[in-house]
């Protein structure tokens, strides 16, 4: 399976949306899109995996690893992760949940959610 990364601006937000499987083959076309998107200054990254359909262990290290590279840049990470079994992407959900660390990414059903104001503490 290919993997796609389609790359959009979205106000403040630069968006990677992921399309396909992302695994031992595919991870690092993301962690190259995610280093180029820090390089180019931009503070704001959402990783839409609404239409991933299978993500292993090397795809998830990609994930914590672009949490932390955000925040050691003072940047923000959102993801795209939709809720519903039915839906595509729901595996990414379903992995993150199983291993425990969901909860240290801010997860948004939408990119209309993900790209809203930001908030501030």
């Amino acid at each position: 399976m290919t993997l796609q990364v389609l790359v959009m601006q979205r106000g403040e937000w630069t968006v990677l949306s992921v399309v396909g499987e992302l695994d031992l083959a595919t991870s690092p076309a993301v962690r190259q899109h995610v280093h180029e998107a820090v390089a180019e200054g931009r503070k704001r990254l959402v990783l839409d995996l609404a239409q991933v359909r299978f993500c292993d262990s090397t795809g998830v290290g990609v994930l914590i690893a672009a949490r932390r590279l955000m925040r050691s840049c003072a940047g923000e990470l959102r993801l795209i992760l939709p809720a519903r079994g039915a839906e595509e992407g729901s595996h990414v959900n379903r992995v993150l949940a199983a291993l425990g660390v969901r909860r240290l990414f801010d997860c948004y059903p939408d990119l209309e959610a993900a790209a809203g104001e930001s908030v501030t503490a």
